[in-house]
């Protein structure tokens, strides 16, 4: 997870496109925004952060690094 990367999604890419993106690589299909990432696996885990990082500023007027930290500590406890 590189947040440079989820930064600038957050900041460029609209909430459908991501979303469209999220399906996309679960489907397997080419997708239709650039997403960086090593590995399809990789762009998922971005696309996943800034469709939560983007709801979170728009449902609860979060800054961005606010719900930045929301999505690390939801890692973080996931894997613990």
């Amino acid at each position: 997870m590189k947040i440079p990367v989820i930064k600038k999604m957050v900041e460029n890419i609209p909430l459908e496109a991501l979303l469209q993106a999220e399906q996309d690589l679960m489907d397997e299909k080419p997708l239709q925004i650039e997403v960086e990432g090593e590995d399809e696996g990789e762009q998922l885990t971005h696309v996943f952060a800034a469709i939560f990082i983007l709801q979170e500023m728009t449902q609860n007027n979060t800054p961005f690094k606010q719900a930045l930290r929301l999505y690390t500590q939801k890692v973080r406890e996931s894997i613990s």
